[in-house]
C-alpha cells in the first residue's frame, strides 16, 4: 500500500494546499484526491513539481507500507 504523506510535507513547509496548487499549477481538486490517497496515478513531471515546490525528495511524499 503507497501512503501520500503531502499533509505532512505541508506543515512542515507551513504552506497551504492553495499555495501549493497555484506554485505547482495543479487544481485544489487534483491536489486533494492525491492529498487524500484517492489518486490511482501521478505524472513524475507532477511530482516533480510538487517536490521542487516543497524543496524535498519523492520518498518524503509517497510512503510504502505492507499490508
Amino acid at each position: 500500500m503507497i501512503v501520500i504523506n503531502l499533509d505532512v510535507m505541508l506543515a512542515k513547509r507551513k504552506m497551504s494546499l492553495t499555495t501549493l496548487s497555484e506554485e505547482v499549477g495543479i487544481t485544489m481538486a487534483n491536489l486533494s484526491v492525491l492529498k487524500n490517497g484517492k489518486a490511482k496515478a501521478i505524472r513524475f513531471s507532477t511530482l516533480e513539481s510538487i517536490c521542487k515546490v516543497l524543496d524535498c525528495q519523492p520518498g518524503d511524499i509517497l510512503e510504502y507500507k505492507a499490508q
